[in-house]
């Protein structure tokens, strides 16, 4: 069932933008905490006192609405593992269908139909932090538990718990792979990556400059709410986070936080940790900033990542400031070999080699290359995508300013194109992890492309995707 909620101040501003825009010069300015984080006004304690008595009622909020929009069970694909070998894919359509609907009778109609009669599964719509009104980095109970039997460091919030099952989130620790040493396999050795081992597990296998670049990649600094401040969300006073504490050994482990490229904080959407393997290749960075290289990704995730695009913020609570000739060169040195896992099936021109593959897996490649469109925008030969920015246009099927859990939705605009490599290892799906399963992401496109592809269109689909 479908939710309006007048949740106050926060979201009211972002009509209160929209009313301004109408207004002009008429009306008053918005409050500076429309853009810029507030200073703190009570203690560490008081404020931290209120976080936790908020939290059963914030969790249950959030378990409610995936509940609604998902189904979270636990059914792996058979006989279908990830890279690492050691978690099984998910299998299945998770998001669920308005009452009397069916996946046929939506494609059969029109964006304005669908709009019209509010029929666009709730899944499909952007999803809302676990604590919209304060946002943050939100990690999993796993990465949350490594880190601190590794390196005695705490990132576990006391506002707000993680909030997707572990068995729709990615293998952990999940396999590195290098372009430097294909013949290795996965270097990981089993392990988590962490300021403590790297050096053991690295050593003799990357040069110095690329070791100096993982040093840096591992060491914690201060976040937004990881630091010493009174509005920091973690116990005691923290050293910060490490840019693989959400990349985690440069793949992802469905940490999640709010684009920094938004204001105010209720329209600012989930983004959910994208995996930093094939990253050689990848021309454009940040789902909204169109960085055009590796540095500039490296360089100002100090700022915007970490401190949500609020370079006071940052100031105030201690920014680390790498230098561009040395440090943001090592640590992008170390990014830029990080391999895609195996893709045996593939040629080197990303093709289907038909030897390799079966026939279903061929069929959905041509699905793929075809009546899909998939590869309109995830081209083969440039690893599945196009360096490009594009606008799916999802407004066309819901009305915009519908408030979940006080996030409102609001078109997403341009989002850069992600890579299908590996796809298989990098659940949820979309930019905020909207969707839980490849058959999600089909059904999702299907809709959402009006391509109209049959029940055995969608399962050779997705057979062909696991091949990636």
């Amino acid at each position: 069932m479908r939710k309006s909620h007048a949740v106050g101040l926060l979201y009211a501003a972002s009509f209160a933008g929209v009313g301004v825009l109408a207004a002009g010069a008429l009306s008053d300015p918005l409050p500076p905490d429309t853009t810029y984080r507030a200073l703190p006004t009570m203690p560490f304690s008081e404020a931290r006192k209120i976080d936790e008595a908020q939290k059963p009622e914030v969790a249950q909020r959030q378990r409610t609405l995936l509940e609604r929009r998902y189904d979270l069970a636990d059914k792996p694909m058979p006989g279908v593992m990830m890279s690492g070998g050691m978690k099984p894919v998910q299998d299945g359509i998770r998001v669920k269908l308005p009452a009397d609907t069916s996946w046929d009778q939506l494609a059969d109609m029109t964006p304005a139909e669908i709009k019209e009669k509010n029929l666009l599964p709730e899944g499909f719509l952007p999803l809302p932090h676990v604590k919209q009104a304060t946002g943050g980095q939100v990690f999993p109970n796993r990465q949350i538990d490594e880190i601190n039997a590794r390196e005695m460091r705490d990132l576990r919030r006391f506002d707000v718990d993680f909030d997707l099952p572990d068995n729709l989130t990615p293998e952990f620790p999940p396999p590195v792979f290098l372009t430097t040493h294909p013949e290795l396999g996965d270097v990981s050795r089993g392990q988590l990556l962490t300021i403590k081992n790297f050096y053991e597990n690295m050593n003799g296998i990357i040069t110095p400059v690329q070791m100096e670049g993982l040093r840096l990649l591992l060491t914690p600094f201060p976040q937004e709410e990881f630091n010493q401040t009174e509005d920091r969300k973690v116990a005691d006073q923290s050293m910060g986070v490490a840019c693989l504490d959400c990349h985690a050994n440069f793949h992802t482990n469905a940490a999640f936080h709010l684009t920094p490229d938004v204001r105010p904080q209720a329209d600012r959407f989930r983004l959910d940790t994208t995996s930093l393997r094939g990253l050689f290749n990848q021309q454009i960075h940040g789902s909204k900033r169109s960085l055009r290289s590796v540095e500039d990704f490296t360089e100002f995730e100090q700022r915007t990542a970490y401190f949500n695009g609020d370079h006071v913020s940052a100031t105030r609570k201690g920014v680390n400031l790498p230098d561009r000739p040395n440090q943001v060169a090592m640590m992008a040195q170390m990014q830029n070999i990080i391999d895609f896992p195996p893709a045996p099936k593939l040629d080197p021109f990303g093709r289907l080699d038909p030897a390799l593959a079966t026939s279903q897996e061929l069929a959905g490649e041509k699905i793929f290359m075809g009546k899909g469109r998939c590869a309109d925008c995830h081209v083969p030969q440039t690893e599945f995508m196009d360096n490009n920015m594009h606008d799916l246009k999802l407004e066309r099927f819901y009305r915009i300013g519908q408030v979940y859990n006080d996030f409102v939705t609001l078109p997403d605009g341009p989002i850069k194109t992600f890579t299908l490599r590996g796809i298989k290892d990098s659940p949820p799906y979309l930019h905020d992890g909207r969707l839980m399963t490849l058959a999600d992401t089909v059904e999702f496109f299907n809709l959402v492309l009006g391509v109209k592809l049959t029940g055995q269109e969608k399962k050779d689909l997705v057979a062909y995707l696991l091949t990636l």
